[in-house]
């Protein structure tokens, strides 16, 4: 059996490892230009197949049958070969409304605005009337409606999706929107997934607003079309518990606490144990620089040493599924926490002042010092970790509570 994904450029998907985990390893990747997607789907050298960007709306015309979904949101997604007829369908709309309800947003007697007017935004569109949405309206560049005059035309919206590429891997920074100027705001919907947290979602975080990524959709409408694919249905829970492995997965553990406390000694053998990357962000910042960071901080001040440690944290957050050690003042700047937040689980390491390394360490130098910098420091360690290590003793015994609060 020959199942995949077609697509134009797919080096970054996570598709068979979602297959995988639904019970299929016959799942592979179909890289063609868009010359050869015709006699790709007339030769019929598969048995199912999932389409991606830019092909839903090119593989239409070139299937024999399409459902009604497929025809009403004007994009297929899934192709099944039954007996040389291509039968083409769409469970992006199911994958969606999945995701919503997974992440509790009702749509019900809302008003909806769409970002965006790609083929993503018409499967957006009917599933937000599906879920009973009392309008719904779209944003684009091109449209009446676009990202100059939203403010003012549609500062009412109660639900935002975005369905654009901005703010996708790896113009992570990415956003098209303030939702602080959209008071009525209930729910926030972006079907980007890589990075799991997009900066839009991140900013629905920091004011409470409901809201989920892209993955949750990615993974659903997998398993949607793994019903057409080998006839298998999937369960609610099973798909929850295939997002939440994924996700452990891709994520970033970010390691933050004062300086000295262990983070890179501690990140070292979390790396190891769990078969990761490990990244000391001091460590990158020294060889960009070409000097150590007791010489940065004499020759440049702080202010430079900081600038430069906000490009390396930026560059580094965005990979994933590597163990990073942050340096004792990362956390400081809120750009610097959003980049971590983006693709991490945040794990501080609390310990002992007195026990605190100082060495090679040009603020934890002088009387009182780092007491100081603990005063300052500890809410911020504080409110943005995820996972907060109490003092261990030890290595050995802090990297087993580590492992242990991940896995839970």
């Amino acid at each position: 059996m020959k199942y995949g994904l077609l697509g134009e450029k797919l080096p970054h998907s996570h598709s068979p490892k979602i297959h995988g985990m639904l019970g299929n390893p016959d799942y592979t990747l179909f890289e063609k230009e868009k010359g050869e997607v015709a006699d790709f789907l007339a030769a019929r050298d598969f048995d199912g197949i999932n389409v991606t960007i830019p092909y839903k709306q090119t593989v239409m015309p070139l299937c024999d049958v399409l459902d009604g979904a497929a025809i009403e949101i004007g994009a297929v997604n899934t192709i099944t070969n039954c007996d040389g007829k291509l039968f083409g369908c769409n469970t992006d709309f199911d994958g969606f409304i999945f995701m919503c309800n997974r992440a509790g947003i009702d749509m019900k007697d809302k008003k909806v605005l769409i970002l965006g007017g790609g083929g993503t935004s018409h499967t957006a569109t009917a599933a937000a009337k599906k879920l009973g949405a009392a309008s719904v309206r779209i944003a684009d560049l091109d449209r009446e409606l676009n990202y100059t005059n939203l403010y003012e035309k549609a500062s009412d919206a109660e639900i935002i999706i975005h369905t654009t590429p901005v703010g996708m891997y790896p113009k992570n920074e990415g956003k098209l929107v303030d939702l602080k100027k959209f008071p009525n705001l209930s729910g926030v919907v972006d079907v980007v997934y890589n990075p799991l947290r997009t900066r839009l979602i991140c900013e629905a975080e920091s004011l409470k607003i409901p809201c989920t990524g892209g993955l949750t959709m990615l993974v659903a409408q997998a398993a949607f079309a793994d019903r057409y694919f080998r006839g298998v249905k999937h369960s609610g829970p099973e798909m929850v518990d295939i997002v939440n492995r994924v996700q452990s997965e891709l994520e970033n553990i970010v390691l933050i606490g004062m300086p000295g406390c262990g983070k890179s000694t501690a990140g070292k053998y979390v790396a190891k144990q769990l078969g990761r990357e490990f990244v000391d962000l001091d460590k990158v910042i020294v060889e960009r620089a070409g000097k150590s960071i007791p010489d940065i901080f004499a020759e440049h001040g702080e202010e430079y040493f900081r600038d430069l440690e906000t490009v390396v944290t930026k560059d580094i957050s965005a990979r994933g599924g590597i163990v990073i050690a942050c340096g004792g003042g990362t956390v400081l700047r809120e750009e610097n926490r959003t980049a971590l937040h983006q693709n991490g689980k945040v794990v501080y390491i609390k310990r002992e002042l007195e026990s605190l390394a100082k060495g090679g360490r040009p603020l934890s130098q002088g009387d009182n010092a780092i007491e100081k910098l603990y005063e300052v420091r500890r809410p911020i360690y504080e409110s943005f970790a995820d996972i907060t290590i109490e003092p261990c003793g030890t290595v050995e015994k802090c990297v087993e509570e580590i492992i242990k609060e991940l896995s839970k």
